[in-house]
């Protein structure tokens, strides 16, 4: 089995914060979203290979990441975009690295980069192992307006009766969160974009295999976040810290207060301040000052502010309120 860790996405809705870095390599605890997912796959005798599935754009970052990982598995497999708008969509993508990697013929796992998952990827292909079918990894986020931002999943026992990507009135509360186990003969992207369909979010494509084939959910009932906004990835950050803080050696810390689920990565240097559930960036510079559920990027200075719910893009001087 090969698997596909989709990684193309320019994550704007995080800038200025990942303009210029992939989110899928933003720090959760002491790793990132994407180490987690490839050191699951690097450890399961099913996978074969593990293609990083990414843009031109990100290409160097992520080839430079996994050079320092020491993983054996992980090829990158570039698409050729650089813009948001010049995306395939994700099934575009798909067929495209099929084709590009060779892999007709092949049972398929495929995964969101962005996506923290906390059951076992091993758990899923047991899972998927035991059906013999297309299986979906498919969590309730307990709320109809939330769900109706993804695909919704109705279930027979765990059997999918029915899936609707993006409904207006979903029927249902629970989802499909961009995991997916493929059997060879359901690696079907080519006929399925042949066909006229839509090539950008892969819950269509698995609408369509749903009215034509068996397809069969894992539901899980533990964490889950799709970090896709300042605060799913501060949400994510607060799961995995539970309540602890991570201050790297090389960072300094006087006269300061740091509470809960705060992350300060090395060279950062915080100075009478007050800092909580909060993500410090590489040698930035913080004085004077009160931050809260804030992010702020490397290589900035900030002196005397008081900051709830920030955004603050790299290399950026904030002092006295100006």
């Amino acid at each position: 089995m090969e698997a596909v860790v989709l990684a193309g996405g320019y994550a704007t809705r995080l800038w200025p914060v990942t303009k210029n870095r992939p989110k899928m390599l933003l720090p959760v605890g002491e790793t990132t979203v994407i180490d987690r997912i490839l050191t699951e796959l690097e450890a399961d005798d099913r996978i074969d290979g593990v293609y990083v599935s990414t843009n031109e754009r990100f290409a160097e970052d992520f080839r430079d990441h996994m050079a320092e990982s020491g993983l054996e598995k992980p090829t990158l497999s570039i698409e050729e975009t650089t813009e948001e708008d010049e995306k395939f969509g994700v099934v575009g993508a798909l067929a495209q690295l099929v084709e590009r990697e060779g892999l007709d013929g092949e049972d398929l796992l495929v995964v969101a980069g962005d996506n923290l998952i906390s059951f076992g990827l091993s758990d899923f292909l047991d899972d998927f192992d035991e059906h013999g079918t297309t299986t979906i990894a498919a969590y309730d986020v307990g709320s109809y307006d939330r769900a109706s931002a993804y695909g919704v999943v109705e279930l027979d026992d765990e059997r999918v009766v029915e899936f609707q990507e993006k409904p207006e009135d979903p029927k249902s509360t629970l989802v499909s969160i961009a995991c997916y186990a493929f059997p060879a003969d359901a690696v079907r992207f080519e006929e399925y974009l042949e066909d006229g369909n839509n090539p950008d979010e892969p819950g269509w494509f698995v609408q369509w295999l749903v009215d034509n084939e068996a397809v069969h959910a894992f539901p899980f009932e533990e964490a889950w976040f799709d970090i896709g906004t300042p605060e799913s990835y501060l949400d994510a950050v607060a799961w995995e810290l539970d309540g602890e803080s991570i201050i790297a050696e090389s960072a300094t810390v006087e006269s300061s207060t740091i509470g809960e689920n705060v992350h300060i990565l090395p060279g950062a240097e915080v100075v009478d301040s007050t800092i909580d559930q909060s993500i410090i960036f590489s040698d930035s510079t913080i004085r004077d000052s009160e931050i809260r559920e804030s992010i702020i990027d490397q290589d900035t200075h900030i002196e005397n502010l008081d900051l709830a719910g920030a955004l603050i893009g790299a290399h950026t001087h904030i002092a006295n309120g100006h």
